[in-house]
């Protein structure tokens, strides 16, 4: 509770020497400053348990009387990177921020939430990679749906399954795996009431979390107005009059270029589609 202080750290006097609150009553002291002498939740790392969380268990229910400190404890599993262990030693630590420089924040989000809170996660491009393919395909199992069926709203409320996982400890996993299996049925879709029932659920599901926020175009870099954009267009334009006129040579030379810009061409039922790449 009380740790002896020297110069240049701050002390104050006290009945046993000059010195400075520790750690653990500096957390104590702030909790019940600023949340209260009984707070909902508590988060923090495994290796936060002992002696962190326990002294300050012991020493904010002792000054209140006996009332709980926190309802709800949520300790939260290790993160590594390509297998080892994050810090600042070894230089792999992430910065969210930079992270964002090459990676869209859905994406971040999905890997996150691909473990349970409690459970390890490795931090790995190969991961990234494999959050943005599925996002990308989610993405476009909802441009294609709206393509025949749209444009959708999303559901008042998401899906009870997908609920029922989140209330399971933050079963985020289990709730990523509703998520996709509602994707899934969109994609069966036979008629405009089967999609919209699932892509409403969809896209209540998804606002929860913090998925699908965007449009399908946007996520694929095919917004309408953007003069990059608009030449993209006109060389798909170009490759599909080069086909129709059974001039495959200038087909491939046109979708050769395309695929050298980070385009992704889509071809399925007479419409050609296209994304962007990171390249």
């Amino acid at each position: 509770m009380w740790k002896p202080s020297c110069d240049p750290q701050p002390g104050w006097e006290s009945p046993w020497g000059w010195g400075r609150p520790g750690w653990h009553l500096e957390c104590s002291s702030m909790s019940e400053k600023h949340l209260g002498e009984t707070i909902d939740i508590h988060g923090g790392g495994q290796d936060l348990v002992f002696p962190h969380h326990e002294n300050e268990i012991a020493q904010s229910v002792c000054s209140h009387d006996g009332k709980p400190f926190a309802h709800y404890w949520l300790h939260n599993g290790f993160v590594t990177v390509e297998k080892r262990k994050m810090s600042k030693s070894q230089g792999n630590t992430l910065i969210v921020h930079e992270l964002l420089k090459t990676h869209p924040g859905e994406v971040l989000r999905y890997l996150l939430l691909g473990a349970h809170y409690r459970q390890p996660l490795d931090w790995s491009e190969k991961e990234l990679d494999r959050a943005r393919r599925t996002l990308d395909r989610l993405y476009g199992v909802l441009r294609n749906a709206s393509d025949r069926f749209g444009p959708f709203q999303a559901n008042p409320r998401p899906g009870e399954a997908f609920l029922e996982a989140l209330a399971d400890d933050l079963n985020t996993p289990e709730a990523l795996a509703e998520f996709n299996r509602v994707a899934r049925e969109l994609a069966k879709a036979k008629n405009r009431q089967q999609a919209q029932q699932h892509a409403g659920e969809l896209l209540a599901d998804g606002a929860l979390i913090g998925l699908l926020l965007t449009s399908p175009d946007s996520w694929f870099g095919s917004d309408e107005g953007d003069p990059e954009n608009e030449a993209i267009e006109a060389l798909i334009g170009q490759r599909n009059q080069a086909r129709a006129d059974k001039d495959f040579a200038t087909a491939d030379a046109i979708r050769d270029r395309l695929t050298a810009l980070g385009i992704i061409l889509e071809d399925a039922g007479g419409t050609t589609r296209w994304r962007k790449t990171d390249m």
